[in-house]
């Protein structure tokens, strides 16, 4: 008997582009999940035409229809609930969640961020490592906490910053291991090998992980 797909929900304001990477390796058979949900705070978000071409259920919510952030967040997670969504992963949701509000999500709700966290958490972060005169870049897979960008690292990859790099070159250089990174982590988590250890350690197996996984060759490694 095959055992259930893990059921994954995602958020997106932008254009969609780490969605579509865990689209194409879901379609590939390399990632055994259901989307069940494709949410953004944007109506013309590329996200919500991704996932309407791949068949994906979506809805938008509008935050100016909130008295405040708190409304709309509790909102937001009424609707992944009623989903039956199991995990969430922000693909380039750009707000900051209030803390009770994904309380109950805690473990079971991941984020890629353009850094090699703790550095440069928020934005910017590729202007920031070049004006920092940084060797080498890259974007980590984390567990999402109430601390922005804060919660513990899953898995990361590097990348070389090369003379002449400006900041569109350096992240659209990185965006191609984003995409091999977050369905790899979203892989371990439906295959049940991770866990998040409280307050702020990730096992692997059971194992707990003193460093991030790191991408080599596109798989991940201790």
């Amino acid at each position: 008997m095959t055992a259930p797909r893990l059921r994954v929900a995602v958020l997106a304001s932008g254009r969609g582009s780490n969605l579509q990477a865990l689209i194409v390796a879901r379609d590939a058979g390399v990632l055994p999940v259901d989307f069940v949900v494709v949410g953004s705070d944007k109506p013309n978000a590329g996200a919500l035409q991704l996932a309407k071409d791949a068949c994906i259920p979506t809805f938008t919510l509008n935050p100016k229809d909130f008295a405040n952030r708190r409304d709309f967040d509790f909102e937001l997670f009424r609707r992944l609930d009623a989903s039956g969504a199991q995990v969430l992963v922000l693909a380039g949701f750009m707000r900051i969640i209030d803390g009770e509000a994904l309380a109950p999500w805690v473990g079971r709700m991941i984020n890629v961020h353009p850094s090699l966290l703790p550095k440069y958490r928020g934005l910017h972060t590729h202007r920031r490592a070049l004006e920092a005169g940084d060797a080498e870049h890259g974007a980590s897979v984390h567990y999402v906490t109430a601390e922005l960008d804060g919660g513990p690292v899953i898995a990361q990859a590097r990348i070389a910053i090369q003379p002449g790099d400006d900041e569109g070159q350096l992240a659209q250089r990185l965006l191609t291991f984003e995409h091999q990174l977050l369905p790899a982590v979203l892989k371990l988590i439906a295959e049940q090998r991770l866990d998040l250890i409280a307050p702020n350690r990730v096992a692997l197996d059971g194992k707990l992980l003193d460093t991030p996984l790191q991408l080599r060759h596109g798989a991940l490694v201790d």
